[in-house]
């Protein structure tokens, strides 16, 4: 990662080219979840990166659950399936669900810390309303864990830089360590497709948003009946200075903290006056 002045990242943090835990690091649970499925090559490589740091637990969705934002399942019970280990589980869930299991009685033991990646694609702007990753880490803080969401934002023809995201995800983790973060915040970590030397740093940025998405696909299935998918995410609208589509362009990673309170609470006094019948 080259340094710039105002981002440079710390050099205990920077320079290793493995990140191990010292012998005094404190034990660490973190629990790992996605939105991409169980299979998915962003879990893999964010276990990797973070069991050096962690006893880390991986609970993920049976399959490919994109989208699902905050859903949880109340209607059919689910299924949990062992993987690999015991501490590698799937769930015939959402990305939600695996994360209120794993911390509501799943195992015995308890976690720590919520890590929700690599996502393979951006969170940028408001797909943070849709994103199952999101929605991972923001069910780890609702059930008051520290709590981080990695994606990488891969683009055509990109060489899919996991390792860097991996990188970045134990570097954040280490630093909340050493020092914890005010209690109600979700970082949603967006990281550029580079190799880690050729990221500028990292940059504290807001949310931009996106222009409304594309039109609908409309096709028809092998029986021709009409079948329609969502359309693809429209561009960054408000991508200026300060967003995270800006940092990620200019080659930053971008860390937005969020917050599960959602009231606007600037418009309070207004909505009253509104309410009572008077001039807002």
């Amino acid at each position: 990662m080259r340094n710039s002045p105002a981002h440079a990242p710390q050099a205990d943090l920077a320079q290793a080219r493995t990140i191990r835990r010292d012998d005094d690091w404190p034990s660490v649970k973190i629990l790992i979840s996605n939105d991409d499925g169980y299979r998915a090559e962003g879990l893999r490589v964010l276990r990797e990166s973070l069991a050096p740091l962690a006893e880390v637990t991986v609970v993920a969705p049976d399959r490919n659950r994109s989208g699902a934002s905050n859903s949880l399942t109340l209607d059919v019970p689910l299924r949990v399936f062992p993987y690999d280990t015991d501490c590698h589980v799937v769930v015939s869930g959402t990305p939600t669900d695996c994360v209120h299991l794993a911390i509501s009685g799943l195992f015995e033991h308890e976690h720590d810390m919520v890590v929700s990646g690599i996502n393979e694609g951006a969170n940028l702007g408001d797909d943070v309303l849709y994103s199952g990753t999101v929605a991972a880490a923001i069910e780890g803080r609702f059930l008051g864990l520290s709590a981080i969401a990695v994606s990488l934002v891969t683009r055509p023809g990109s060489g899919q830089h996991y390792a860097t995201a991996g990188r970045i995800a134990a570097e954040l983790v280490m630093r909340i360590q050493r020092s914890p973060l005010h209690q109600a915040t979700i970082l949603n970590v967006n990281v550029p497709d580079l190799p880690y030397e050729e990221l500028k740093g990292c940059k504290a940025t807001r949310l931009g948003y996106r222009h409304r998405s594309e039109p609908i696909v409309r096709s028809e299935d092998p029986r021709g009946r009409p079948v329609y998918w969502v359309g693809p995410p429209g561009v960054g609208q408000d991508a200026g200075d300060g967003t995270d589509f800006d940092a990620v362009a200019n080659g930053y990673v971008s860390v937005t903290p969020l917050q599960i309170d959602l009231t606007r609470h600037s418009m309070l006094e207004d909505i009253g006056n509104w309410l009572r019948g008077r001039e807002a």
